[in-house]
């Protein structure tokens, strides 16, 4: 047998290293549908507890939708389960045209192709436009699928320091002599909630004739004055060459996810993407859900809003209450930790007190960075956000953390 006693024993170690430093990651299960009041089981197997949802993606809380769940309904009633094929074979129906051209309208661009997932918008995205011929410059905390689909394209891989825009001229100066220079960067970065200042991307972008791609999935259906994104938030819409985002987010919260951009661009993906042609539609539920999602947010920003009222009160709360965030504009606020061990502590601790948070540490983000990645919803109502203030503060205070310093806290618990 090619898995030897020996070869298991290998990964039993290995596994066994991971617990002993801290970064064992264990899995939660939730038995309720998603929103900010949930039901979880943690451990697995062990009695369910409610709890607060407060790490969702689900920022303008349509997860859980009525209108949503009843347009799913309708998609599985009325275009069957799933397409068992690709698009390009007989796995495309009028609704996939149709949710495509509303995503079109939404974000502002010429054509959008859709995707199973946004990892496979970005894994398909690089390799279908791009050759040895051309460079792709990317910002250094980009998504993790990002960098894997630059893995899977010949174009040259080069980076630019976080949100650096000297150095990212600096880059594009370098490489003059491409036939394509590709800026490459998230629009809202998940892990720290910043923002890639797209005004001046697109100013360097037309000085040094280059192309930018976003992938906006942290931000689409909330940053902006009617939810677009970014590219709407810093006034450059119609200015982006490729969008990549997800419906799994706020748009929904389930799963598929697109490219948008130039025509050229999303039929050369249509040609050529790998996981566009060889991998199944979307299901028509999740398609049919998409569309209502879209209608509800495009009629409207009152969810959009309170989420931006949500976020404010959050910030503030946490600031004030002396712990240490992630300073920034989205709905995507990191407590910082710095230590694995007290990221994980402090998440068992929240749990204990009504709370579902869970910390993030290497690989996920970079050593001595450990966290936990708060997110707010437009489904959080204010005596959510109360009770969850009032546990980040007690455990941060049975913690000794309070108003304490980064450097502080660090010679208490490591990096």
């Amino acid at each position: 047998m090619a898995f030897s006693d020996e070869i298991r024993t290998m990964y039993v170690n290995q596994l066994e290293d991971l617990k002993n430093q801290g970064i064992f990651k264990e899995e939660r299960a939730i038995c309720a549908p998603q929103d900010s009041d949930i039901e979880v089981e943690f451990p697995i197997g062990s009695e369910k507890k409610k709890v607060i949802n407060m790490c969702a993606n689900n920022y303008l809380g349509l997860s859980s939708h009525p209108d949503v769940v009843e347009a799913a309904h309708e998609g599985l009633d009325h275009r069957g389960y799933g397409m068992s094929s690709v698009r390009f074979i007989c796995g495309t129906q009028d609704i996939h045209k149709e949710l495509e051209k509303k995503l079109t309208e939404f974000l502002g661009t010429e054509d959008t192709i859709l995707f199973p997932s946004c990892m496979d918008a970005n894994a398909g995205v690089f390799e279908a436009v791009l050759s040895e011929k051309d460079v792709m410059i990317a910002d250094r905390l980009v998504h993790a699928s990002i960098i894997d689909g630059m893995r899977l394209c010949k174009a040259q891989n080069d980076s630019y320091k976080h949100s650096d825009m000297n150095h990212l001229e600096q880059k594009l100066q370098l490489h003059q002599d491409k036939r394509i220079r590709l800026i490459i960067t998230d629009g809202a970065f998940s892990m720290d909630g910043d923002l890639a200042k797209m005004d001046k991307i697109v100013e360097l972008a037309e000085k040094y004739n280059a192309m930018v791609f976003v992938d906006d999935s942290h931000a689409s259906g909330y940053i902006g004055k009617t939810g677009r994104g970014v590219h709407e938030h810093f006034g450059v819409v119609g200015k982006i060459d490729i969008i990549t985002t997800t419906l799994g987010k706020a748009l929904g919260g389930a799963s598929g996810g697109c490219v948008s951009g130039r025509r050229e661009i999303v039929e050369m993906c249509r040609q050529k993407a790998r996981p566009y042609l060889f991998s199944n539609t979307v299901a028509p539920v999740i398609v049919e859900g998409a569309l209502k999602v879209l209608d509800i947010i495009s009629k409207s920003t009152e969810r959009r809003d309170k989420l931006e009222k949500n976020t404010e009160f959050w910030r503030k709360g946490l600031t004030e209450g002396g712990l240490i965030i992630k300073e920034g504009e989205t709905a995507i606020v990191p407590v910082m930790l710095f230590n694995a061990k007290l990221s994980q502590d402090f998440a068992k601790d929240l749990y204990d007190e009504g709370i579902y948070a869970v910390g993030f540490f290497f690989p996920v983000v970079p050593k001595g960075q450990a966290r936990i990645r708060t997110q707010l919803s437009a489904a959080h109502e204010m005596h959510h956000l109360e009770k969850a203030l009032d546990a980040f503060l007690k455990v941060g205070k049975k913690y000794n953390i309070l108003h304490k310093t980064k450097n502080e806290v660090i010679e208490m618990y490591g990096s």
